[in-house]
């Protein structure tokens, strides 16, 4: 095997892709919005999920499975991937630099795993207990290779990270225990599948770490087996027909998205052209039918599911933080595959607003639903009995910065802004140190410095490729030094890109500026529940009110007329630092005649009480719920 690179999907030998990842220590981040939220997930969010972890009895699990401790199995039939995706957050954090505290964590997570592990690979505590049922006995509820899954991604990103094989090792002990026991029943296999996506994604890039081409077919024949009704057939688990003939997403919406995510993999290695076209499919479907304003998705309590196309309700909608962070995974796989901006977008939509309103701002409480509307009764919570959020939460920040750019054999594409300083190898030889200035997301002025050029011929080009992004409706031409710059057309890929071709010189600088107007959306007239209303966006956020700036008035009563002026203001001193929105309102209470009845006719409808002045304040999405108990609302009366 050769000297492992932390990126998260290492896309480097795949044949069907335009661009491939770089290294998540490649990037440096330090802006006021992200690396502050990763500061607190080093130091705070991941030693407490662990402390969390062992209170629950989830590594105590493991203990019992080694032989070391006498206990019941505490907890949910899956909590090993807790545990797994928990590993998997830490070791992307080491990738960025040494921790003792953290490394420590690690190491001891990783020696009760190995010691638990049965001799022929097997490994899941829920099935190696006394009395347990017997292993694959299930798949459809109890998440066996799902678990699987978590543990080879977290081998993986370890051994990235840090170039030990020791949890790798385990992993592949693991993989191929599942490798002989799964395939077509020609081969005296189990020809079936989990009920819950994972292992698709795990078992391809465990084939791109170790080039053992068997892993790649296991994740084909899990793929390519759901979809006959091994599992049931239901919707739900996305087995009523195969990937590439869906049309539509359903079902759980972690698994969907999941599903998904694997499908980009494996037609990443192998060029499945049906399989790409359904992707493209459900994709449309899901932006244009099934999707919050906050990139949220999964609408149903019920199966925290997808549900009908334009079925959006507000305050009970699910949105599972889960859900959004699989979206970024899926897209972020369709990102390298076509280099199209459209996916870069839905990224930093979910990852501004679906994912991040998930963790408080003190990086120690959770949500598990997002609602666009509230009464004050949903609160975040330190931790749960299904705590598949928090680790995933914790994952997603602490791989960050290798979404941050990717490359292609014509040179360096970014995808996210944001003050940093990256170290990027040039296809063909030498690197580029680049340093982005910037107040993003909060301004949308931007400056690319070509900081430093190692091993580069000074007569040498290639193109420097720049996200404009889909919210910004008009922007100014990128300046190079003070001057307009030619922008080019990609040979190939970079919809929605602007491509900057020259011979680049240290202390060369890219000056962008996306203009950030508050921006108006209204909802589809099929999304009923939203006629009538906007919501308000700046930039990459979503807006919303909330009770605690309003001195107790009801949320629903507010109108946004068409012309107010909505105004920003910036607050570094509230919930860690934001830009506000301000305009004038109308308050319009509903008098007391309509508390005493639930319908009526036009002619004895109530008559309203008098319209009176009222002003907004509006705050971005993910802070809300970190004051104290309050309505929310994001979409807001107009006319």
């Amino acid at each position: 095997m050769s000297k492992p690179c932390a990126v998260i999907v290492d896309t480097a030998q795949s044949s069907h892709v335009q661009l491939h990842p770089v290294p998540v220590e490649a990037v440096r981040l330090e802006d006021k919005f992200w690396e502050p939220r990763r500061k607190i997930n080093r130091e705070k969010t991941l030693p407490s999920q662990y402390k969390h972890l062992e209170e629950t009895g989830r590594l105590n699990n493991f203990r019992r499975a080694a032989g070391t401790f006498d206990g019941p199995f505490e907890g949910i039939y899956f909590n090993d991937s807790d545990v797994y995706k928990w590993l998997e957050a830490a070791a992307w954090e080491l990738a960025c630099g040494p921790n003792e505290e953290l490394q420590a964590m690690v190491d001891e997570c990783i020696e009760l795993i190995a010691e638990a592990q049965q001799a022929d690979g097997y490994l899941n505590t829920y099935f190696m207990f006394d009395l347990a049922p017997e292993r694959w006995s299930n798949l459809k509820d109890k998440h066996e290779l799902y678990c699987a899954g978590h543990l080879i991604q977290a081998a993986i990103a370890h051994y990235r990270a840090t170039g030990s094989e020791k949890l790798l090792v385990v992993a592949r002990r693991l993989a191929n225990c599942i490798c002989a026991t799964f395939g077509p029943k020609t081969q005296n296999k189990r020809e079936e599948t989990d009920g819950h996506e994972e292992i698709e994604m795990a078992l391809v890039e465990l084939y791109r770490a170790t080039r053992e081409e068997r892993y790649l077919k296991q994740a084909q024949f899990f793929l390519e087996v759901r979809g006959r009704g091994t599992i049931g057939g239901s919707e739900y688990h996305q087995d009523h027909e195969p990937l590439r003939d869906q049309k539509r997403m359903t079902g759980h919406a972690v698994r969907h998205v999941y599903l998904c995510a694997g499908g980009a993999d494996l037609v990443a290695e192998s060029g499945d052209e049906a399989i790409l076209a359904a992707l493209h499919r459900l994709w449309q479907n899901m932006v244009y039918r099934q999707m919050y304003v906050t990139g949220g998705i999964g609408s149903r309590y019920e199966g925290e599911a997808f549900g009908r196309d334009f079925e959006l309700p507000n305050e009970r909608a699910y949105t599972e933080t889960c859900a959004a962070i699989g979206s970024v995974m899926w897209n972020w796989r369709m990102l390298q595959l076509e280099a199209d901006a459209r996916f870069a977008d839905l990224m930093e939509l979910a990852l501004y607003n679906g994912v991040m309103a998930g963790i408080s701002l003190d990086g120690e409480n959770y949500f598990y639903q997002n609602p666009l509307a509230d009464d004050g009764t949903h609160r975040r919570q330190p931790w749960f009995g299904c705590a598949c959020c928090p680790p995933n939460i914790a994952r997603l920040l602490s791989q960050l910065p290798g979404y941050f750019y990717s490359v292609s054999d014509e040179g360096i594409w970014a995808h996210f802004y944001g003050q940093s300083t990256a170290h990027i190898a040039l296809p063909g030889g030498g690197s580029v140190v680049l340093k982005q200035h910037t107040k993003y997301p909060f301004e949308g002025e931007i400056e690319i410095e070509i900081s430093a050029l190692e091993d580069v011929p000074a007569e040498r080009e290639w193109t420097l490729f720049l996200r404009a992004p889909l919210w910004c409706s008009s922007f100014h031409k990128p300046k190079i030094n003070g001057k307009s710059a030619d922008v080019s057309k990609p040979k190939s890929g970079g919809a929605n890109y602007l491509s900057l071709h020259r011979a680049w010189a240290k202390g060369d600088r890219v000056s962008l500026s996306f203009p950030m107007p508050v921006q108006r959306l209204e909802a589809h007239p099929y999304a009923a529940e939203n006629q009538g209303r906007v919501a308000l966006m700046r930039g990459p956020l979503v807006y919303c009110l909330e009770g605690a700036d309003h001195r107790g008035h009801d949320l629903r009563d507010f109108v946004l007329p068409n012309r107010a002026r909505i105004e920003t203001d910036e607050r570094p001193f509230l919930l860690g630092g934001i830009t506000v929105l301000t305009a004038p309102l109308e308050h319009c209470p509903l008098n007391d005649d309509y508390h005493e009845m639930l319908y009526f006719t036009h002619q004895v409808r109530p008559r309203k009480c008098a319209t009176q002045s009222a002003e907004m304040t509006a705050i971005p999405y993910y802070a809300w719920a970190n004051r104290a108990p309050g309505q929310m609302q994001v979409w807001i009366r107009t006319r």
